[in-house]
């Protein structure tokens, strides 16, 4: 799967936890491609744990992670990465942040990575660790542009993307993210009434009669609960966008 990147001083407990986790998503057909197994095997998910909770990032559910937000557990963020299928050069958008092992995920994986955190406390923290992580030499993390803000209307200065990665619940659609996504691009997006999400996989495509999203539930019918997609009102959290 190749490598050539000097070797990081990490834990041997981790790497061995990790390897473990890996070869479980594989197993699951959680992840099914080269460049996304590796993307997986050099991201360091305990960097980006807070310390109560490291023990357990390796396992496959969701944790708390403090402000309201939980971390995905390995074998969601495998499927929604590889159903992307993110290249060299792609830009993506990243909607919620959280802890930051997302982004770092797409960092292996493209140039090109936008996030976006509407909590600005987590969204510092995490910033934080990016930057701590690049000093270090995790150099693909510089890669990683956050900032805080509603990801509703995703980051129209650095559109259009070519993917889309939406990591909180919503009742709908956004229409500023689809618009924000290429033609030929692809959106996973947990989709449902709160706490009952289906993950779509959308791609937007035009032929002779105009452009058209086709969705596909990556879990087949699986219900998958996420944390709501919040909308800020006058610069505070104030409910969800669902409609």
């Amino acid at each position: 799967m190749g490598g050539g990147r000097p070797p990081r001083d990490e834990s041997p407990k981790f790497l061995a936890q990790r390897w473990e986790r890996f070869r479980a998503l594989v197993r699951n057909k959680d992840l099914w491609d080269q460049k996304t197994m590796r993307a997986f095997l050099l991201t360091p998910r305990e960097e980006f744990a807070p310390p109560n909770i490291r023990p357990h990032v390796y396992k496959p559910n969701f944790l708390d992670i403090g402000y309201g937000v939980t971390m995905s557990g390995p074998h969601l963020q495998g499927r929604m990465t590889n159903s992307i299928d993110v290249k060299r050069g792609d830009r993506v958008l990243e909607i919620g942040t959280g802890s930051g092992v997302q982004s770092a995920y797409l960092a292996n994986l493209t140039e090109n990575v936008y996030t976006i955190e509407i909590i600005k406390p987590l969204a510092d923290r995490t910033r934080g660790v990016y930057d701590g992580l690049i000093a270090r030499g995790y150099t693909e993390y510089k890669h990683v542009n956050s900032r805080a803000g509603d990801g509703y209307y995703g980051w129209p200065e650095a559109a259009p993307f070519d993917k889309i990665i939406v990591t909180c619940g919503i009742d709908h659609v956004p229409p500023p993210l689809m618009s924000q996504l290429k033609v030929g691009g692809i959106m996973v997006i947990p989709v449902g009434p709160p706490g009952a999400q289906r993950v779509l996989k959308l791609v937007k495509q035009q032929d002779g009669e105009g452009v058209r999203v086709t969705r596909e539930d990556i879990y087949h019918g699986k219900i998958v609960p996420f944390v709501p997609f919040n909308k800020l009102v006058d610069g505070q959290i104030q409910g969800a966008h669902n409609k």
